[in-house]
Parts: structure tokens; C-alpha cells; sequence
């Protein structure tokens, strides 16, 4: 094995990667300044895949002797054409939108776990709690509402100061107060 190639292979291939990564720096972001904010938002899965599919795409083109400049280019263009026509036809299209974009889920309503959700998003009483925590809080009574947004975070709503903590329904002792990590 000869590790002086690790480190050092020839010229040629520095100067390809000097010039590769600047054009395709300078590319990509007038790429990303093209096709808009959305594509950096991570609104949805197909965000977050593109804007992983840019990176790959980048290293790709940088690293590899066996993808030329104009092919990383024409990726990086069809991502963005791409990303154009998903956000086009979820804007035009209920349907659509509905096939390509996951809803909010309520976890917590009224300071009640809501059972049937967490299992859905695959969340744990711990995960929930984790996530009630770091929203301040340190215990369910006081959270109106824990949404799992469609971009998979978490937003936490507390009760309203002088809104009425107790609920017609029994309280389960399991839920309340949170549990501590330990």
C-alpha cells in the first residue's frame, strides 16, 4: 500500500478540485438564491431530501473524477427544477399537497396525552416528557397543546394564565407531574 497517495496523488487533481468546488460553491448558491427559501426550510420530507440531495450532489462533483462539472450542474439544476414543480403542484393541488406533505399531529391536548397519536409518530411517554422539559415546562397540566409539525418539530402551547387547569376527565397520575431524566 503506498500512503504517500493518501495524502498527495498530483497536481492535476488539486487544481481540479480548486476549480470544481469554486464554480460549483458559486453555482449552487446562485442555485439556492433561484429556487428560494423553501428549499432550505425543511418544510417537509421532500425538503429535507433536497436540500441533502444538494449537498451529496456538491461533495460529489468536488470529490469524484468521475462526475464532471456540467453534469454536477445539470443535478443541482434538476433538483431545483424539481423542488419548483413539488412546491407548484402542492400550491395548485389539494390532493396533491395532501399525497406529498405530512399534517401537524396533536400529542398533547389539554394537558392529556393523546394515546393513540404518540403511537402513530412512534414517540415515547419519555420522548414526550423530554420534550415538554425543554419547552420549560414541568408538568402537562400547564401545556394546552404539543404539536408534532410536519417538519418534525415540536410545538409546545401552555394554558392561558387563569384558564382552568382541572379537566372533567379523571387525571392519570402516569402523566402528571413529568418525570425527571435520571
Amino acid at each position: 500500500m503506498d500512503f504517500s497517495e493518501m495524502i498527495y496523488q498530483d497536481w492535476a487533481g488539486l487544481a481540479r478540485t480548486l476549480i470544481v468546488g469554486t464554480v460549483g460553491y458559486v453555482f449552487m448558491v446562485f442555485a439556492l438564491r433561484i429556487s428560494g427559501n423553501r428549499t432550505l426550510a425543511k418544510l417537509n420530507a421532500f425538503d429535507l431530501a433536497v436540500s441533502v440531495a444538494f449537498g451529496s450532489v456538491f461533495a460529489s462533483m468536488l470529490l469524484s473524477e468521475g462526475v464532471a462539472l456540467v453534469e454536477g450542474i445539470l443535478a443541482i439544476s434538476l433538483l431545483c427544477f424539481l423542488q419548483f414543480l413539488l412546491a407548484y403542484f402542492s400550491v395548485r393541488s389539494n390532493k396533491f399537497a395532501s399525497l406529498v406533505r405530512s399534517e401537524p399531529v396533536i400529542l398533547v391536548r389539554r394537558g392529556k396525552i393523546q394515546p393513540q397519536a404518540i403511537y402513530e409518530a412512534r414517540l415515547t411517554k419519555r420522548e414526550l416528557f423530554a420534550i415538554a422539559r425543554s419547552h420549560g415546562h414541568h408538568d402537562l397540566k400547564d401545556i394546552d397543546l404539543i404539536i408534532l409539525e410536519s417538519d418534525g418539530g415540536f410545538s409546545v402551547i401552555s394554558k392561558k394564565k387563569g384558564e382552568d387547569q382541572s379537566d372533567d376527565e379523571e387525571s392519570d397520575d402516569d402523566d402528571n407531574p413529568l418525570p425527571t431524566q435520571s
